[in-house]
């Protein structure tokens, strides 16, 4: 037979309390910079009223982006979502982010791209205005940048083809044609050409905006890309709301 169990001190039942308190404490600690992350993105329609310009400056290129005859065509196919990715990312996120963050400023990207998806992720077109304070050589634009929106632009025209719309570059091949002055209008085009499971390869270049009545502009840049969907992704597209619809 066994004898009465003894009790278990005080101090030692404090000091257990303790601990537990201290390691909660360390875990909210550790997670609360990833919480915001984990909110409601805006939607599609919704990102399109988040924006409003700073100034003159913005609100004549962004009005410019709007109402260029390229994006009214594109509002009017049924086939196409409009949105504003860049204001579909968190506030929390966005401060870090390279193209929606640090380069949002007059003389970088001083308004967020209007992009326009067709449904099912087949074709995406996407306008931006490039600043001046983006060159490699004086007045033309780096081209690290065109690789940086190319890059991000053809994967969000695949995304949506994904199982978990999102993934990550495995491959990038660029090739420039032309250089991009600065202080100008361009318009990146891209193409899912095919999607085996977890793997979509996309081709894109980027163009000078189009002028009214013409079909298309002088092609600058040219890409081809190869988008792999991590394993963990399921998890993966909670922190990367703007790829989702």
């Amino acid at each position: 037979l066994t004898g009465p169990q003894p009790k278990r001190s005080l101090p030692r039942t404090l000091a257990l309390t303790a601990l537990l308190l201290l390691a909660s404490a360390v875990f909210t600690m550790a997670a609360s910079p990833v919480l915001p992350f984990l909110s409601p993105a805006p939607s599609n329609p919704e990102s399109l009223t988040l924006y409003t310009p700073p100034s003159d400056f913005e609100a004549t290129i962004n009005d410019q982006l709007l109402t260029h005859p390229l994006a009214l065509s594109l509002r009017q196919n049924p086939s196409f979502i409009e949105s504003r990715p860049h204001m579909k990312i968190l506030p929390a996120a966005r401060a870090n982010n390279l193209t929606a963050g640090l380069l949002t400023r007059p003389d970088g990207i001083p308004v967020p791209p209007l992009f326009f998806s067709e449904v099912g992720g087949k074709n995406a077109v996407i306008l931006y205005y490039l600043g001046k304070n983006v060159c490699g050589h004086p007045g033309i634009v780096h081209g690290g940048l065109l690789a940086t929106i190319l890059d991000e632009g053809l994967a969000r025209c695949c995304f949506p083809a994904l199982p978990n719309k999102v993934g990550m570059t495995a491959s990038l091949k660029v090739e420039y044609k032309a250089p991009v002055p600065a202080e100008s209008f361009v318009v990146l085009r891209a193409e899912t050409r095919k999607v085996e499971g977890r793997k979509a390869w996309v081709v894109g270049r980027v163009e000078s905006l189009p002028a009214e009545g013409t079909e298309g502009g002088k092609v600058f840049v040219e890409a081809e890309a190869l988008f792999i969907e991590p394993r963990q992704a399921a998890t993966m597209s909670k922190l990367y709301p703007a790829s989702a619809g």
